[in-house]
């Protein structure tokens, strides 16, 4: 699982050692917790020797209570959804583009400013898009070909 050649943590107790890997998280503030709680150094010393307040160890040390270990593992960042592309947005461009099939998602996306939906160009685009409903284009026949005779 990890490379052969990384250099451990390597915690030591009255029975022996045991070795950590420094990018595993999770097993780290686990080892923090421990060490706060467990042992004479206490919680501020030990999120002072991982590198965290006092604050986030009663915030680690509440988690691991609530949800256990998997509670310590790092969660994924930034936004967890569509925030400007709502089910209700949505359904507006597709009923906008439904009312004037030649409008450019430009004046759709105005359209949907002016009644208070903050929405971009590229936002309209990819509705339309993902609902496939671009404009049809005419295809004209390749250049040296014959059309065919009526």
């Amino acid at each position: 699982m990890f490379d052969k050649d990384y250099n451990p943590l390597v915690l030591e107790g009255p029975g022996g050692t045991l070795e950590l890997h420094h990018d595993d998280e999770a097993c780290l503030k686990l080892t923090m917790l421990f060490e706060g709680a467990c042992t004479s150094l206490g919680p501020l010393a030990a999120a002072a020797k991982y590198g965290y307040t006092k604050q986030r160890f009663y915030q680690l040390r509440e988690k691991l209570r609530t949800q256990g270990l998997a509670g310590l593992k790092d969660a994924k960042r930034g936004p967890k959804g569509k925030y400007r592309r709502t089910p209700a947005v949505e359904r507006e461009v597709i009923r906008q583009r439904f009312l004037d099939p030649e409008a450019s998602p430009e004046v759709i996306a105005q359209k949907l400013r002016q009644t208070g939906h903050a929405v971009s160009i590229r936002s309209v685009q990819r509705v339309i898009q993902e609902y496939g409903l671009q404009k049809k284009t005419f295809t004209a026949a390749a250049p040296g070909r014959k059309s065919p005779k009526r």
